[in-house]
């Protein structure tokens, strides 16, 4: 099920929040971004965010992981 655009907008802050890590260095700028589109562009936006944050790991990264994937349609 695709999650709703809120859920994926707590994703995104949730990036946002450990922007100290250093794997999510530019993530963290496509992150901020998502949080003021909606829509097919925040789907493309979701796409970016996702390939910048490939070396983060841990139980949230994985819960953002999956809840963005899962609204922009990917396994």
């Amino acid at each position: 099920m695709r999650p709703l655009e809120p859920a994926v907008h707590a994703a995104l802050r949730d990036i946002v929040n450990n922007r100290t890590e250093k794997s999510l260095n530019w993530a963290v700028n496509y992150a901020q971004a998502g949080l003021e589109m909606t829509g097919e562009e925040l789907r493309v936006q979701c796409l970016y965010v996702l390939n910048n944050m490939t070396h983060w790991r841990g139980g949230l990264a994985k819960q953002v992981r999956t809840t963005l994937k899962a609204y922009c349609g990917l396994k």
